[in-house]
C-alpha cells in the first residue's frame, strides 16, 4: 500500500502548475462556500440566541392547554418542590427562569397603548440573558417593588419617562379584574423590535398578586449548558414530569417554526450557489483528471502488459484524485477559517448600519462557526472525486493493452 500511495503522489508532481491549479481551484471553491454559510449562519444564529433568551428559552416547560389559549387561567402551579424536579431531572441543566406573562393595555392617564406585561424575577432574567445591559435609564426593580421598567418604544408612544407612574388595566386570572399605579423605574432598549414597541416589565411577586395568579406562571423557561444538549435534556425533563399530566415540554424548535421555516428558506440562495460553483469546479476537476489519464494511456498499456493488474493501477488513480481532493479541501478549510476569524464580525457603516438598526438589530453581521459547514465541504468535494474517477477507472478496464503499449 505505501508503494501506492507513493507512486500516486510522485505522479500528481510531474505536471506542478496543472495539480496546483486544480488544488486551489477546490480550495476556493470551499472557502466561498464557507463564508457564503457562515455569513448566513452567523446572522440566524444571533437571530435564534436573541429570541430563545428573550422570549422561549431553549426548553419550555408550560400547562399542556397553554400552547393553545395562551392565557392566565392556564398558568401552572410553581413551587420549591417543581423546581427541584426540573433541576434534578438532568446535571446539565444551567438555568431555569420563571416567567409570568400577559397582555394588558398600559396607560398614562391621556392614552392607552397595548403592551406585553412580562412578570419576572430581575436578577434571574440578568443571568438568563443580560436582561440589565439594555438599560437605557433607570434602575430595574427589586423583586417586591411596585414598580415597572418599560422598553423604551412603549415609553415614547406613552411620552412616559422615568419617575412618572404607569397605570396598567386588565384582566386577571379567571376573570378577576385587574388595574394599578407603577412607578417607573427604568427604561430599556429591548433588542427584539417588536418587543421594544410593547415590552412591560413588573416585579414576578408583584405580577403575580397584580393578576391573582399567586404562585403561578405560564411559562419556565430553561437554559441546557449547550444547545447541542437541548433534544436530550427535554427528553429527560418529560421523563421527570410523567406523573404530571397538566405540564407538558417544549423546545425552542417546537415553538418557534415559523423562525425554522423562514431560516431554511433563506438558507436555499447559498446552497443553490455552493451547487453551481461546485458544477464549475467539478468540470475543472474533471479536465485535470481527463488530461492525466489520456497522457498516460502508453504507460498504463506498459505497465499493464509487464504483468500489473488493472485494479492495482485503478488503485493507484484513485489515489491522485485523492490526493487531489484532500489537498484542496484541507488548504479551503484553513484559509476560511483563518479569513473567518480575521473579519468575525464584519461591523456595518452608513445605511446598510441603519437599515439593520431600523430593523431592532445591532449593525455587525457575526459569522457562524458550525463545524458542520466545514466538514461538509469535505463531503460534496469526495462525491465529485468519485463521480471524477469513474472515467479512469472505465478507461483502464476498457483499455486494449496491446494498442495502449503501442501508441
Amino acid at each position: 500500500m505505501l508503494t501506492y500511495i507513493t507512486l500516486a503522489w510522485r505522479n500528481l508532481w510531474r505536471n506542478k502548475r496543472r495539480t496546483m491549479i486544480t488544488v486551489s481551484a477546490i480550495a476556493f471553491a470551499v472557502i466561498v462556500s464557507v463564508l457564503l454559510q457562515s455569513l448566513n449562519r452567523g446572522s440566524y444564529e444571533m437571530m435564534i440566541d436573541r429570541m430563545v433568551s428573550f422570549n422561549t428559552g431553549y426548553l419550555q416547560i408550560q400547562d399542556f392547554r397553554y400552547d393553545d389559549e395562551a392565557s392566565l387561567d392556564n398558568a401552572f402551579f410553581y413551587d420549591e418542590e417543581l423546581r427541584e424536579r426540573v433541576l434534578h431531572a438532568d446535571d446539565r441543566i444551567r438555568k431555569i427562569l420563571p416567567r409570568l406573562q400577559t397582555f394588558m393595555l398600559a396607560a398614562n392617564g391621556a392614552s392607552a397603548r397595548g403592551a406585553m406585561v412580562f412578570g419576572i424575577d430581575p436578577e434571574k432574567e440578568d443571568r438568563f440573558n443580560d436582561l440589565k445591559g439594555y438599560k437605557t435609564e433607570g434602575r430595574f426593580f427589586e423583586l417586591d417593588e411596585q414598580a415597572a421598567v418599560l422598553s423604551q418604544g412603549m415609553a415614547d408612544r406613552l411620552q412616559l419617562t422615568v419617575g412618572d407612574t404607569l397605570v396598567l388595566l386588565g384582566q386577571g386570572r379567571f376573570g378577576m379584574s385587574a388595574s394599578g399605579l407603577f412607578k417607573i423605574t427604568g427604561l430599556m432598549d429591548h433588542p427584539i423590535r417588536e418587543m421594544n414597541n410593547q415590552a412591560v416589565y413588573l416585579p414576578l411577586n408583584t405580577a403575580q398578586e397584580f393578576l391573582s395568579a399567586e404562585d403561578h406562571l405560564t411559562a419556565l423557561m430553561i437554559a441546557p449548558e449547550r444547545e447541542r444538549q437541548t433534544e436530550s435534556v427535554a427528553a429527560a425533563l418529560r421523563q421527570a414530569l410523567r406523573h404530571d399530566d397538566e405540564l407538558v415540554v417544549f423546545t425552542w424548535p417546537e415553538l418557534m417554526p415559523e423562525l425554522l421555516d423562514l431560516m431554511e428558506f433563506d438558507l436555499a440562495g447559498p446552497r443553490l450557489m455552493t451547487v453551481i460553483l461546485y458544477v464549475v469546479i467539478g468540470f475543472g476537476f474533471f479536465g485535470t483528471i481527463l488530461t492525466m489519464t489520456m497522457e498516460r494511456i502508453r504507460e498504463f498499456g506498459v505497465l499493464l502488459s509487464v504483468g500489473m493488474r488493472r485494479v492495482r493501477l485503478a488503485a493507484v488513480v484513485f489515489l491522485e484524485t485523492l490526493f487531489i481532493c484532500l489537498m484542496g479541501v484541507i488548504t479551503g478549510v484553513i484559509l476560511s477559517l483563518g479569513l473567518i476569524a480575521l473579519i468575525d464580525p464584519i461591523r456595518l457603516s452608513g445605511r446598510a448600519a441603519q437599515a439593520v438598526i431600523d430593523m431592532g438589530f445591532e449593525p455587525v453581521l457575526p459569522l457562524s462557526y458550525a463545524p458542520d459547514q466545514f466538514y461538509t465541504q469535505g463531503i460534496y468535494v469526495f462525491l465529485i472525486a468519485m463521480l471524477v474517477f469513474l472515467f479512469p477507472l472505465w478507461k483502464l478496464f476498457r483499455l486494449n493493452i496491446i494498442e495502449a503499449a503501442r501508441s
